[in-house]
C-alpha cells in the first residue's frame, strides 16, 4: 500500500481508524489534546482494542517543582489543555448536548483499564504530533479530538492527513518507542487523567456549583484585587475588639468599603434602616487609623454624642480597647470660621489634612453645591474645597439609609466628593462605557420616564430594564447597600437574633373636640385664605424706589424681581406649611404659632400707623423675618434668610401693604376665637392618645415591657404633652416620662437626674444604651419618651416596642426612620407596633390642601422669573408618591426600600456575589481547573420552583447581545420545567439571589435528589429534556436580542443585522447548571 491522503472531507480520520481497528489493536499517540469526546465517537471500536499509549507533546498535568505560580503565558495554554480532555473550543456543541457525564465515566473506566498517558515536562520540544494503529502510521495530526478526527468542524483551512503502512511507518514507530522510554523527558500522568475526567462526573455540591458560577463570572475581579485594595491583614485589624463585635454581614461591608475607597477612593454605605451602618464604619475607621490616617467623623450634631462614645475612654464604649482617635464635626460646622466645637477651636482646624472623612447621614449633603468660585459657600462646597481638594487626598466614606429619593442627582453629588467633582479622576478606574455624568444623565431621563408610566406598568422591574448596564456597573463600584430582607435571607442570623414582627400599624383619627363645635376642615379652610404678606414687604416697595433697593441688597438684577424678593417667599411658603403643619400636630403649638404671627402683623401694623398719622420720614420695616422664636420641625434647617435691610415706609405701597396685613389679622383673630377655648381636657386628640397609653400599659405587647415612644415634629407639642402626659403616668402608674428636643434642655419627672441627651437615653433603653455599665448604681428607669426628630436618626432605642406618632410628617421616610429607632436587628422583644395619629380629614384632600398652599405660596407678582411659576412636575410627582407611601403606611409597615414607588439602591449591586466569591477562593484555592458543564441538583422551595438554572458564556464574543447584561459575556437563564422562563438574563441580581439562596450551605451533594435525578435520566445519557431547555433558555437570549435589535434600528440607531448574529447554540458554552427538582 502506498501512501494515502485523507482531507477529513470525503473520507474522516475516524472512519479510516475505525475501520483498521481491530480486536487486540495497540495504539500510540503523540499529541496535544486527548478528548472524552474522541473516546465517544470511536468508542465502540476501542473497547476492543488491548492498549493506548498517549503522549502529551506539550507539559499537561505537570506541576513544575521550583515554580510556586507559573508565568501567565505558560500557564493559559497548559490549562487549555488540560481542559481540553473535556472538550476542547471546538466541541462546545457536543458539551451543550449535556451527555458529558456518562461519556466521562465511560471514558475513565476504559482509562483505568487500558490506558497509559505520559507527558512532555517541558526541557525539550516535542514537534512531531501523529497516530500509530499497529502498523499504520497517520500523520500530522495534533489532537485526538473530535475536529481531528473529522466528526466536527474546526477553524483550519483544510486538512490533510497521511497514511502511510509499514515499512514506511517503522521510523515514527521507532521514534515513539524511543520517546516513551525515556524517563528523563517524559512523565506518567495517568493518574492525573483519570482524576480529571472522573472531576466531569462526580456528584456535585450546590455550594460549589454556586462558587464555580461566580468564579467564570467574576475572576477578573480577581485578578484586580492586589494585596493594597483588600483590606491588609497585617494592620492586625481583624484581632480589634470592633472586628470582634461586627455581625457577619457587617464584616463583609467592612471588607467590601475598603476595597471600594481603596480603588475608587469613595464608597457609599446605604444599609437599611436598624442594621448598625455606625459600627461597620468604625471597622473602617480602626483599620485606617491602623495605617496611620488621620480620619474626620462629620455629623449631624444629634448624632455627636454617639460617635465621641466610641472614641472615648469611658465606661459605656464598647470598644475603648481599640483607642480610636478620629476627630468628630458637625455639619454645620463647616460653615462655621471661629468658636469651638466639641473641643475643637474651629479657628485652627487644618481642614486639609483629613486622610478619610465619614460622613453620616449623607443625604444631608444631597443638594450639591454648584461649583463656581464666586458663588457664597455653602456646607457642600466648603467640604468639597476645603476638606476633599485641599492638601492629603481624602477618602470619603458616606453612610445613609435614603441616598436616592427619586433622583439620581442626589446620588451623585453625594459621589462627587469622592472624585473631587472632576469626573476625569474616575472615568478610567470605571470599568463603563460612558463618563460618570452621562451615566447619571441618562439614568435621570430613564426614571422620568419610567415615573411618568401608568402605575400599573410602573413596577421596579421596569425601570430595572430601562437602566444601562453603565450604571449598574458604577453603583456596584461604589455603593454597598443591603436591606433588611436580604441580610435575613442571605446570612445565618442566628449569632445576630431576628428582626421583632411588625404588628399592623394602628391609625387614629381623633377629632378636633369632642363635641363637634370646631373642625379641622374649617381651621384648614380659614388657613387657606392667609396671604402672610408681612413676611414679603420688598413686593411692596414703589416701583421707582427699586433700584435702590437693588443696591442695598447686593442684587443688580432690578428687571427679573429681587432674589430678596424670591427669598423672602420662600419664608413665606415655609410660615404657611408651617402654620399648616403645626395644626395638624397639636391645638397648643398651634395657637402659639397664630399668636406669634399676629404679633408680628400687629407691630407692622402699628408701624403703617403712626407713620401716616405722623409722616414721620424715617419709620422703617426690617427685612429678613426674626425667626428665633418659631419652632420649625427638622427638614426645615437650610435655607438661608437674606441682608436684614431696613426698608422706608415712604417707599413702600403701604396702603396695598396695609390692607393686606388687616385681613391676615382678621382671620387670624377668628382662628384664636375657634381654638382659643379648647383646654387639654377638651383636647380630643391629647385624650385619645392618654388612652392608648393606659392600654398599652395595663396591656403590654412583650411581657412587663411598658416602654413608650411619642413622636413629634415640634418642640412647642414636646412641652405640652409632656406637661399632660407625665403627670397622668406618675398619678395612675407611678411611671417616669422624660422629654427630649433639638432646642431646649431635655426634661424628666425622675428628681436631679441630669437631662441631656444621653443621660435620658441611657435611662430608657438600659440594654440598649449599656446602662449597667454606666451607671451601675443607678435604679432610676424611665419608661415613656417623648421626643422631636433630633433622635429620629442613628439612635438604637430597642428596648421599647411601642412607637407612636403624634403627628404624621409628611416625608414617610422619616416615618420609617422613627419606627427604625426600635425596629432592629437582635431586637429582645417579639413583637412591635406603631401608633399613627392622622388629621380627621381625608387623606386625599389633606395632601391637596398641601399643594395648593405650597402653590399659592409660589404664585408671585410678574416680575419673578418664570420658573418660579406654581409646582412643578416634579412636586406633582412627589406628592402623589407621597399620597401613596402615606396611605401605604396606613396599613402597614414598609422598609424605606420598598416602599414601592421609589426606587430602592438595595435593587442594583452585585458586589455581595464577589465577596461570597473571595472568601471561598481563600479556604478553598482557585476553581480555573473545574470543568465546564458540570451540575449539581436541589430540591425546589417556594423561592425556586422546578426548572434548570443555566449560566452561559457568549463565546463568539462578538457585541453583548443587547448592551444591557450585567454580567457579559455571562449569561445566566433560569428556566421552568414548562420551559416557562423564571428569571431571563437581565436581572442577574434577582438571578444570583436565588442560586445563593438554593445553594449556601450545601457543602455536599444531596444524595437523594441525586439519585433521584439520574434515575429519571438514565444516569445522564437521557438528558433530551435538559437539553431542550438550554435551547430554551438560549433562545430567549437570542429572541430578546432581536426585538431590540428591531428596536434600535427603528429608533435611528446605527446597527447591522449581519456583524453580531447568534447563530444560536453554538454561540453559547455552558458553563454549569444547577437542576432544581420538584417533588415527584
Amino acid at each position: 500500500m502506498k501512501m494515502k491522503f485523507i482531507n477529513n472531507v470525503n473520507e474522516t480520520l475516524r472512519d479510516d481508524m475505525a475501520a483498521e481497528m481491530k480486536k487486540g489493536s495497540k495504539l500510540s499517540i503523540a499529541a496535544a489534546y486527548f478528548s472524552i469526546y474522541a473516546f465517544e465517537a470511536l468508542r465502540k471500536e476501542l473497547s476492543n482494542i488491548d492498549e493506548l499509549r498517549f503522549i502529551f507533546t506539550d507539559p499537561t498535568f505537570i506541576q513544575k517543582e521550583n515554580s510556586k505560580k507559573e508565568k501567565r503565558e505558560f500557564y493559559i495554554p497548559k490549562l487549555n489543555r488540560e481542559r481540553g480532555i473535556y472538550g476542547t473550543d471546538f466541541e462546545v456543541k457536543l458539551r451543550n448536548e449535556l451527555n458529558q457525564k456518562a461519556i466521562a465515566r465511560e471514558c475513565a473506566a476504559w482509562v483505568k483499564n487500558k490506558a497509559v498517558f505520559k507527558s512532555n515536562v517541558g526541557n525539550k520540544d516535542i514537534t512531531d504530533k501523529f497516530i500509530l494503529l499497529d502498523d499504520k502510521a497517520y500523520f500530522p495530526v495534533n489532537g485526538f479530538t473530535t475536529v481531528d478526527l473529522g466528526c466536527e468542524q474546526g477553524n483550519n483551512m483544510g486538512t490533510n492527513i497521511a497514511k502511510v503502512a509499514s515499512p514506511m511507518s517503522l521510523t515514527l514507530l521507532e521514534q515513539f518507542e524511543k520517546l516513551w522510554q525515556n524517563n528523563e523527558e517524559l512523565k506518567d500522568v495517568t493518574d492525573k487523567v483519570i482524576s480529571s475526567i472522573s472531576s466531569a462526573y462526580n456528584e456535585n455540591a450546590p455550594e460549589f456549583i454556586y462558587f464555580v458560577t461566580l468564579y467564570n463570572i467574576f475572576h477578573e475581579f480577581l485578578d484586580d484585587i492586589s494585596e493594597d485594595e483588600l483590606p491588609n491583614e497585617r494592620t492586625g485589624f481583624k484581632n480589634s475588639k470592633i472586628w470582634s463585635m461586627l455581625f457577619n454581614f457587617q464584616r463583609d461591608a467592612a471588607l467590601g468599603i475598603i476595597n471600594k475607597l481603596e480603588k475608587y477612593n469613595g464608597c457609599i454605605l446605604a444599609d437599611s434602616v436598624g442594621l448598625g451602618k455606625t459600627f461597620t464604619a468604625l471597622a473602617v475607621i480602626k483599620y485606617y487609623e491602623g495605617r496611620n490616617k488621620s480620619v474626620l467623623v462629620l455629623c449631624p450634631k444629634k448624632l455627636a454624642d454617639n460617635w465621641n462614645t466610641y472614641r472615648a475612654n469611658y465606661k459605656n464604649n464598647p470598644i475603648a480597647a481599640d483607642r480610636l482617635g478620629y476627630d468628630v464635626l458637625y455639619h454645620t460646622d463647616l460653615l462655621r470660621k471661629h468658636g469651638f466645637s466639641g473641643s475643637i477651636d474651629l479657628s485652627k482646624i487644618n481642614w486639609s489634612n483629613y486622610d478619610l472623612v465619614v460622613i453620616d447621614e449623607s443625604h444631608n449633603f444631597r443638594n450639591g453645591g454648584a461649583f463656581s468660585d464666586d458663588e457664597k459657600e455653602n456646607r457642600y462646597t466648603v467640604l468639597m474645597n476645603k476638606v476633599i481638594r485641599e492638601g492629603v487626598q481624602t477618602k470619603v466614606l458616606m453612610l445613609s439609609a435614603t441616598p436616592v429619593n427619586n433622583r439620581f442627582n442626589d446620588l451623585k453629588n453625594q459621589l462627587q466628593l469622592a472624585y473631587e467633582g472632576d469626573s476625569s479622576k474616575i472615568n478610567d478606574k470605571l470599568n463603563t462605557k460612558n463618563s460618570i455624568d452621562d451615566i447619571f444623565r441618562n439614568a435621570q431621563a430613564a426614571y422620568n420616564h419610567w415615573s411618568k408610566l401608568p402605575p400599573a406598568e410602573r413596577t421596579v422591574q421596569n425601570l430595572l430594564e430601562n437602566l444601562s448596564y453603565d450604571f449598574f456597573n458604577l453603583l456596584d463600584s461604589v455603593t454597598i447597600a443591603r436591606s433588611r430582607k436580604h441580610i435575613t435571607r442571605y446570612y445565618d442570623t442566628k449569632a445576630i437574633g431576628s428582626f421583632p414582627e411588625r404588628k399592623t400599624p394602628l391609625s387614629f383619627r381623633p377629632a378636633l373636640v369632642k363635641n363637634g363645635a370646631v373642625n379641622y376642615k374649617e381651621i384648614f379652610s380659614k388657613l387657606d385664605e392667609l396671604e402672610l404678606s408681612i413676611y414679603t414687604p420688598t413686593e411692596f416697595i414703589l416701583h421707582s424706589r427699586l433700584p435702590k433697593y437693588a443696591e442695598l441688597f447686593d442684587d443688580n438684577k432690578v428687571n427679573t424681581g429681587f432674589t430678596q424678593a424670591n427669598r423672602e417667599r420662600g419664608i413665606r411658603r415655609l410660615m404657611a406649611i408651617n402654620i399648616l403643619k403645626r395644626m395638624e400636630s397639636s391645638v397648643y403649638s398651634f395657637r402659639l404659632t397664630v399668636e406669634r404671627v399676629r404679633a408680628s402683623i400687629c407691630a407692622a401694623l402699628q408701624k403703617i400707623d403712626s407713620f401716616t398719622q405722623h409722616r414721620l420720614a424715617n419709620v422703617q420695616v426690617d427685612t429678613g423675618t426674626d425667626f428665633s422664636g418659631a419652632d420649625f420641625d427638622m427638614e426645615e434647617e437650610s435655607f438661608v434668610v437674606g441682608k436684614k435691610v431696613p426698608i422706608e415706609l415712604a417707599d413702600m405701597d403701604i396702603v396695598s401693604w396695609g390692607h393686606s396685613l388687616l385681613h391676615d389679622k382678621e382671620c387670624l383673630d377668628e382662628l384664636l376665637g375657634m381654638v382659643q377655648s379648647i383646654t387639654p381636657v377638651q383636647d380630643n386628640k391629647l385624650q385619645e392618645l392618654l388612652g392608648i397609653i393606659d392600654d398599652k400599659i395595663q396591656h403590654p405587647l412583650n411581657a412587663d415591657n411598658k416602654k413608650i415612644i411619642v413622636f413629634t415634629a415640634f418642640a412647642d407639642t414636646a412641652a405640652y404633652l409632656y406637661e399632660h402626659v407625665s403627670k397622668h403616668v406618675q398619678e395612675q402608674f407611678g411611671l417616669h416620662t422624660a422629654m427630649v428636643t433639638g432646642s431646649v434642655d431635655g426634661r424628666c419627672t425622675i428628681p436631679k437626674l441630669r437631662c441631656d441627651l444621653n443621660t435620658v437615653l441611657t435611662c430608657f433603653a438600659p440594654l440598649a444604651k449599656d446602662k449597667a455599665l454606666l451607671f451601675p448604681e443607678d435604679n432610676n428607669d424611665i419608661d415613656i419618651l417623648i421626643a422631636t426628630d433630633c433622635i429620629s436618626e442613628g439612635q438604637n432605642l430597642q428596648d421599647c416596642d411601642y412607637l407612636v406618632n403624634y403627628d404624621i410628617h409628611w416625608n414617610p421616610v422619616r416615618i420609617i426612620q422613627r419606627f427604625g429607632r426600635i425596629d432592629r436587628i437582635g431586637s429582645k422583644n417579639a413583637y412591635i407596633q406603631l401608633v399613627n395619629f392622622w388629621p380627621d380629614v381625608d387623606l386625599d384632600e389633606y395632601i391637596d390642601l398641601k399643594s395648593r398652599v405650597e402653590s399659592r405660596m409660589k404664585a408671585v407678582d410678574l416680575t419673578a422669573t418664570a420658573d418660579d411659576n406654581l409646582l412643578s412636575n416634579n412636586e406633582k410627582l412627589d406628592l402623589q408618591y407621597r399620597k401613596q407611601q402615606l396611605k401605604q403606611l396606613q396599613k402597614e409597615v414598609v422598609d424605606i426600600e420598598d416602599m414601592g414607588t421609589g426606587i430602592s439602591i438595595m435593587d442594583l449591586g452585585l458586589n455581595e456575589f464577589r465577596l461570597d466569591l473571595l472568601e471561598y477562593i481563600k479556604t478553598h484555592g482557585e476553581l480555573d481547573k473545574t470543568p465546564f458543564g458540570l451540575h449539581a441538583v436541589v430540591p425546589s422551595s417556594e423561592e425556586c420552583p422546578p426548572g434548570v438554572i443555566y449560566v452561559l458564556k457568549n463565546c463568539t464574543d462578538n457585541i453583548n447581545i443587547d448592551r444591557k447584561n450585567l454580567l457579559h459575556p455571562f449569561y445566566a437563564v433560569y428556566i421552568g420545567e414548562d420551559g416557562e422562563i423564571i428569571c431571563n438574563h437581565l436581572a442577574p441580581k434577582k438571578l444570583l439571589d436565588k442560586l445563593r439562596f438554593t445553594c449556601r450551605g450545601k457543602d455536599k451533594p444531596l444524595t437523594d435528589v441525586c439519585s433521584d435525578f439520574n434515575k429519571a435520566t438514565n444516569d445522564g445519557r437521557s438528558m433530551g429534556v435538559y437539553s431542550q431547555l438550554l435551547e430554551d433558555a438560549i433562545a430567549s437570549i437570542i429572541n430578546v436580542k432581536d426585538a431590540d435589535d428591531v428596536d434600535s434600528f427603528l429608533s435611528g440607531e446605527e446597527i447591522s443585522f449581519f456583524d453580531n448574529s447568534i447563530k444560536g447554540l453554538d454561540d453559547f458554552e455552558l458553563i454549569c447548571f444547577l437542576v432544581v427538582r420538584g417533588e415527584q
